[in-house]
């Protein structure tokens, strides 16, 4: 049984993508391209202050392929479209995916050059699915890689995905939340996440909810009896320390009543100033227990900023700068053909030209088991290491059952702590090498002597 992807009824919409998919796809099926092709989706380079990216959003891939289709609304809108042959569109009513998928593991660390996920399938199949299979994985990995930069610089305390309301539309929202899961946060605000992928929901109080009561107290009671349990109350909007204080007389209140308050938010100002005076008044009224969170425009940054500094702050609700990865918001990603008719093929452009032919990534470690290096090789070498693209999809259908949210959350834990020292800080530092195995120069030189007998007129 396939899981709820969490994601829009358009979702598996084979017209959600590029209009120049369906004129190639007319071409390749007229003109009989038929033969198996290879596509491989990896970023160029990494964008600026990022060490390191994490892959992510495989799930939502492979629910597509398995369940991409051309609806009768859609075939009807492209038979009114110009230049869509009858051959065409009966193609696109009965196209299937059939092909395979290799790709890492989500939460694996990765570096630039690097495949994350290959397709091998007829090429018009191949080329159909790209523009959404690139929508996918990129946003995931986008949300993911900034998530994971967060991880690194809260140092264990425990953060929350506040930012469905600025996120990019509904579909970004929803599956920034599961991204960020991912890269291991320990929960999110859009309850429509958690239901669908069993994330954790965590929620509060807006200062509309104070501003609507007589007094800052009553809004603070009202809302205790409503919500008793993981009660949190939002002390900045008047007076952050008179609201604290009122706090501390509440929770002494209501102990009777057996209601304990578990923590308070901060959400604007000061924080470093405001949690070391809120968390004295606390501690002085005897609410050791009771927790701070921080919210308000943070990024990694200003957490580590405020973790290093020593700030008694218990978790942090980020926002707009996981949701839309402020800083790097996209990346330099391509799905390129590397192999058609069993032959490799490869894109010369200049600072554009890939390596051609089915890759494999091998990953060696030290006596720490931190990254030592990585080597791209070709898929049927035998380089010693850890291989990184694993078989997911065969003839069309998964070929086992991809890992719960919560043990990608844990291998993406353990994937960070293999980070060497100097990726594994904020700060950046010198690109990782990725190792170039010589059998892929000479595969490349065997391509180019491809590409220049075709351009000549010869036969390949």
């Amino acid at each position: 049984m396939r899981r709820e992807s969490g994601i829009s009824r358009d979702s598996d919409n084979l017209l959600l993508t590029d209009f120049y998919q369906l004129a190639m796809f007319q071409a390749y099926v007229e003109q009989g391209l038929t033969d198996t092709a290879s596509f491989e989706l990896f970023v160029r380079k990494l964008p600026p202050g990022r060490n390191f990216l994490v892959a992510a959003g495989l799930e939502q891939a492979v629910e597509f392929l398995e369940g991409a289709r051309f609806d009768k609304e859609g075939l009807d809108w492209l038979g009114e479209c110009d230049g869509l042959s009858n051959t065409a569109l009966k193609a696109l009513e009965e196209f299937r995916f059939t092909g395979d998928v290799d790709a890492v593991p989500e939460g694996t660390v990765f570096f630039a050059h690097e495949p994350i996920l290959r397709v091998t399938a007829r090429l018009p199949e191949a080329q159909l699915v790209e523009s959404r299979l690139i929508n996918l994985l990129h946003l995931q990995t986008v949300v993911a890689s900034k998530a994971a930069r967060l991880v690194l610089a809260a140092r264990h305390r425990p953060l929350i995905d506040f930012g469905l309301r600025r996120a990019h539309g509904a579909e970004a929202g929803m599956l920034a939340a599961r991204a960020s899961r991912v890269a291991g946060f320990s929960g999110t605000a859009t309850a429509l996440a958690g239901m669908r992928f069993g994330i954790p929901v965590v929620g509060t109080m807006a200062h509309s909810f104070i501003q609507a009561h007589g007094d800052e107290m009553e809004a603070f009671r009202n809302f205790a009896h409503s919500r008793p349990h993981n009660l949190v109350l939002l002390l900045d909007t008047y007076d952050t320390e008179a609201a604290a204080r009122k706090a501390v007389v509440l929770a002494r209140s209501m102990v009777g009543e057996g209601i304990r308050l578990d923590g308070v938010r901060l959400d604007s100002g000061d924080l470093d100033a405001l949690s070391r005076r809120v968390r004295y008044i606390l501690d002085e009224g005897g609410l050791t227990d009771t927790r701070i969170v921080a919210s308000g425009g943070l990024d990694e940054a200003a957490v580590a900023d405020l973790v290093d500094g020593g700030a008694p702050i218990d978790s942090f609700g980020i926002g707009t700068s996981l949701t839309t990865s402020s800083d790097a918001p996209a990346l330099d990603c391509a799905y390129k053909l590397v192999e058609y008719a069993g032959l490799p093929r490869r894109k010369r452009s200049a600072g554009k030209a890939t390596w051609p032919g089915r890759k494999q990534i091998f990953r060696r470690y030290d006596v720490d088991n931190l990254i030592k290096a990585d080597c791209l090789s070709t898929a049927g070498s035998d380089e010693q290491g850890r291989r990184l693209l694993v078989p997911v999809m065969r003839a069309g259908r998964r070929i086992c059952q991809l890992p719960e949210l919560d043990a990608i959350r844990t291998y993406a834990g353990e994937e960070l702590a293999s980070l060497p020292e100097p990726q594994h800080h904020l700060m950046p530092c010198d690109p990782f090498e990725v190792d170039i195995d010589p059998s892929l120069d000479r595969l490349a030189e065997e391509a180019d002597r491809l590409i220049d007998r075709m351009e000549t007129g010869l036969d390949p």
